[in-house]
């Protein structure tokens, strides 16, 4: 079920409006070539309605699908569902305040919801950096750091990307994943936490659990449901495309993932493992609302990530 998200910094330039019009042609069939790739589940985000974007300084898209050669492909568009604002699509309990992405200097709010929900940023490739199959963003989020305290932190991630139907192909088995996942019933069918458990090697094929976890997945209040589920499979997302050869420090995640202290590690951290030996499970991420906390380790052997706790921060 991608989510393709309109990257609003690359409309409304001032380039020549005809070139702008040649961007939103080739957008277009970038667009629907994900939508014949999986029908039922595109969705085309904005941060305002399509219908009132600006392709070009003071050239609005309707004169671009006035043009007879585009109005199919417009209306083929519009049937897509546009939703607007970003926040429409957020999961449950999420706002995301805390965390803002940046291109080159310049705040990318749509680009920066796409990475958050794993989906695709689509542009007009009206300058050379709109004109990639990925992209590189500057992310700023405040985080707790492990004396409690807050604080800023700044990390580069990629981003998948599209402003050509050639980028799509690039894209194309990770969109059949998620197709596949969303007609064995994905994450938005997952409603209480017995279904993240029972579900768990449907939707998280590469995640492994200690039994633990079982009771704490099937115990998760309400409002930690969707939340938890949208963690699991962004570190399922994470691993699926690690390559523990080339990248021994670990996957490139898609939220802000740290580790414990050496003291709270060694003192809250420990757990039995599958094999029956003591291993400290000190890397974690989060989750909202509340101090939730997902812990783990990296199973390198296994190109998988082992979960040991899911919950409140431990020692609260």
């Amino acid at each position: 079920m991608p989510l393709l998200f309109l990257n609003e910094r690359s409309c409304g330039t001032g380039v020549d409006p005809a070139r702008a019009e040649r961007a939103m042609t080739e957008l277009a069939r970038a667009v629907l070539a994900v939508l014949r790739a999986d029908r039922p589940g595109t969705v085309l985000v904005s941060r305002d309605p399509i219908t009132g974007l600006q392709i070009a300084d003071g050239h609005p898209i309707g004169k671009w699908h006035g043009d007879p050669k585009n109005r199919d492909a417009w209306r083929r568009l519009l049937q897509m569902q546009s939703k607007w604002p970003h926040r429409v699509v957020f999961p449950e309990g999420e706002d995301f305040y805390d965390v803002e992405y940046r291109h080159q200097g310049e705040a990318v709010a749509g680009l920066g919801a796409a990475h958050l929900m794993d989906g695709l940023g689509v542009s007009l490739a009206v300058a050379p950096c709109w004109g990639e199959g990925r992209v590189w963003l500057e992310r700023e989020q405040l985080v707790e750091e492990q004396n409690g305290d807050f604080a800023s932190h700044v990390s580069d991630v990629e981003l998948r990307h599209a402003s050509s139907g050639t980028h799509v192909d690039e894209h194309l088995r990770w969109i059949e994943q998620q197709a596949e996942l969303a007609r064995r019933g994905g994450l938005d069918a997952v409603t209480h936490g017995a279904d993240l458990w029972e579900r768990r090697a449907a939707l998280f094929p590469r995640l492994e659990f200690l039994p633990r976890v079982e009771q704490q997945l099937r115990n998760l209040v309400q409002v930690w449901v969707r939340p938890v589920a949208r963690r699991l499979a962004e570190l399922d997302q994470a691993v699926t495309s690690w390559n523990p050869d080339t990248e021994p420090e670990g996957p490139q995640w898609h939220s802000w993932v740290t580790g414990e202290g050496e003291e709270r590690a060694r003192e809250l951290c420990a757990f039995t493992d599958l094999d029956g030996r003591t291993r400290t499970f000190a890397t974690h991420a989060r989750f909202t609302p509340g101090p939730g906390r997902v812990h783990f380790l990296l199973v390198p052997e296994n190109k998988a990530l082992r979960v040991a706790h899911v919950g409140r921060k431990l020692g609260v």
